[in-house]
């Protein structure tokens, strides 16, 4: 029989994997309201109530400090921040740990290529934190080329980080999950970028990298929550934040603005509220989505 033959055979006769969806009896997809004899203030601290340890990746980044200032502010017992580079943030994590001085919060300098950094970063935060019950991911890069003069290099690491990182953490966030058989929550951050062509910046790369992450949230979604994991995207629009300052990108700023009906960039405060929501009890029935924090940018 010919190599192309028996080729062909094999894909004939082959046998697809499929998913096992949860059911209505699996305890790590049951609603879990609050108990009936809560007062109100009760329930309102419930509702948003953030349970367990996260892993924050680009730690040391500005969209995700406020990030975990606001999961320890809604109750998260721990936090493992990883980073290329923590030490970067040391003052800022410095003062997490004198706001919150009764949580366990570490720094790992992680590589989110590398499968091996990830492992031993996982291994680690468990050992330091008990567990891990969220995985955050805010480690992202973003470059402004022409398609015409881009290397491939340059477009490789892009998605590689944004992309591909975004994965391998998720991938190993939820392997620890599942092993725990405790469920969580894993949330990506996308970005406007996934929805519209950026106006006049080109970056045709992290473009990709974003639209891409929105369709793996809904497929590791599908995949995932027979063991209680959910899985949504975050997506920003323009952030006040050190990456859109400086007199060089005035002109782009007045463009952005300009286009947003609400005539501003977001506060990265602005991005934590909507976080909370996907992470705590107020989303356990939020999986596969998205939500766009962008002003309204989006409306256009």
């Amino acid at each position: 029989m010919s190599e192309n033959v028996q080729d062909r055979a094999a894909l004939v006769d082959r046998q697809l994997p499929e998913m096992t969806l949860s059911t209505a009896e699996n305890p790590l997809t049951a609603p879990r309201p609050p108990p009936e004899n809560f007062t109100a203030a009760q329930r309102a601290a419930y509702r948003f109530q953030v349970k367990g340890n996260a892993i924050i990746t680009g730690g040391a980044g500005t969209l995700a400090l406020s990030a975990a200032q606001a999961l320890l502010e809604h109750g998260a017992s721990g936090l493992a921040l990883w980073d290329v580079n923590p030490d970067t943030a040391f003052a800022s994590i410095k003062a997490l740990h004198a706001r919150f001085p009764d949580r366990r919060i570490m720094t790992e300098a992680v590589d989110v290529r590398s499968e091996d950094a990830i492992a031993a970063a996982v291994e680690s935060s468990v050992k330091v934190l008990g567990s891990i019950d969220m995985l955050c991911c805010f480690a992202g890069v973003v470059g402004c080329t022409h398609a015409l003069d881009m290397a491939a290099d340059e477009w490789r690491r892009t998605h590689e980080i944004n992309l591909t990182g975004s994965f391998l953490c998720a991938q190993a966030a939820a392997r620890q999950m599942r092993a725990q058989k405790t469920g969580g929550s894993v949330v990506f951050t996308a970005s406007i970028s996934a929805h519209h062509t950026n106006f006049p910046q080109p970056q045709c790369a992290y473009n990709s990298s974003k639209t891409a992450l929105l369709s793996l949230a809904k497929s590791l979604a599908a995949e995932w929550s027979r063991w209680g994991i959910r899985v949504n995207c975050l997506s920003p629009g323009y952030m006040d934040t050190i990456l859109n300052e400086g007199e060089g990108l005035e002109k782009a700023r007045d463009s952005w603005n300009s286009r947003n009906p609400m005539g501003r960039m977001g506060d990265p405060w602005e991005i934590t509220g909507p976080l909370v929501t996907l992470v705590s009890n107020a989303g356990q029935y939020i999986n596969g989505t998205e939500i766009i924090v962008d002003g309204g940018a989006m409306v256009f």
